[in-house]
């Protein structure tokens, strides 16, 4: 999601992106028009579903409500983007065609063509939209980092491995478990090496010793 509508140069509007048809998603962000992936992968897909599980049995019967991509969320005149999970407490911002306003807690799962879009961009309008809470999720290594408003911009609060449990700091008692979250069953085509935790050596003595 790097490259921006062939007419890069015009500020678009809400009017216009509803014009433009479902053959191509775009994303609206001061008025330039961001081409989104195709279609994201497995591993997004499974992130994604398992943590709109979670988060559908936590607010079933509150007065909260989840959503997940592709929908649209107007954040203005020329801001439109489609979060991978949202949640929306005020009724009034669902409308038939879209949500209108700011929600309050974003879930964007990164991926490689996406990452500078999402932390860079799309971070910044969701703290100038007065978004209160937003998880960046790296599907490997597994990793979600917890942001949360202070003043205009963000603070990290927290940042979680697939071992932890995540709670929001906007809804006290929205625990995730993130074990459940990043079992993905295919291991990823490129090995990373990441640290982990191991037995050292006695001490004084040095490797090949």
């Amino acid at each position: 999601m790097e490259h921006a509508a062939p007419n890069s140069t015009a500020r678009h509007t809400w009017q216009e992106y509803r014009s433009w048809g479902n053959e191509e998603r775009w994303e609206l962000i001061d008025g330039v028009a961001y081409a989104m992936t195709p279609a994201p992968s497995a591993r997004h897909q499974w992130i994604s579903g398992r943590l709109f599980g979670q988060l559908s049995r936590y607010f079933q019967g509150k007065a909260c409500e989840p959503f997940s991509a592709p929908a649209d969320v107007k954040l203005s005149a020329h801001d439109v983007v489609q979060p991978d999970l949202f949640i929306v407490c005020d009724k009034t911002q669902i409308k038939e065609s879209h949500i209108e306003g700011p929600p309050a807690l974003i879930v964007e799962i990164l991926s490689p063509s996406s990452v500078a879009h999402d932390r860079a961009r799309k971070m910044a309008l969701y703290a100038r939209s007065c978004v209160k809470e937003v998880w960046l999720v790296t599907p490997h290594p597994p990793i979600v980092e917890v942001y949360v408003l202070d003043g205009e911009s963000y603070r990290v609060a927290e940042a979680c491995s697939e071992r932890d449990r995540l709670e929001s700091r906007t809804f006290p008692g929205l625990i995730i478990e993130l074990s459940e979250v990043f079992t993905f069953p295919v291991e990823p085509e490129q090995g990373i090496t990441v640290v982990k935790e191991g037995t050292p050596p006695p001490y004084g003595r040095r490797a090949g010793q």
